[in-house]
């Protein structure tokens, strides 16, 4: 937790104290789609994304109704955040964060 230095004790929230949350980011190529339930009906659930090491797990998290609607095209390559990994190696808690941009040659 962050607490400003000046700010006196106060019980429940307040605008001095922050939590603070360490993440990783990575990257990922889409691989497949996984369909939504519920609110997300014939949208996105979530993607299925494989990693440069071979890595094979879903992100569910992240996307706005808008990117839900219209997914990264598959064979894309998008960043995630995660908080650690799990004994698998696999990325713990990974959220969507957006596509990778690519750059034009110069030519």
């Amino acid at each position: 937790m962050l607490h400003r230095d000046s700010a006196y004790y106060h019980v429940g929230r307040t605008v001095n104290i922050m939590k603070l949350k360490m993440h990783q980011d990575a990257e990922a190529t889409v691989i497949g789609y996984i369909g939504g339930k519920g609110k997300y009906q014939g949208m996105l659930g979530s993607l299925k994304v494989k990693t440069a090491t071979g890595i094979t797990f879903n992100i569910g998290s992240g996307f706005s109704d808008d990117e839900r609607a219209n997914p990264p095209a598959i064979g894309s390559i998008i960043t995630y955040k995660y908080n650690g990994k799990t004994q698998a190696n696999i990325p713990r808690f990974a959220r969507y964060f957006r596509i990778k941009k690519r750059i034009k040659n110069s030519e």
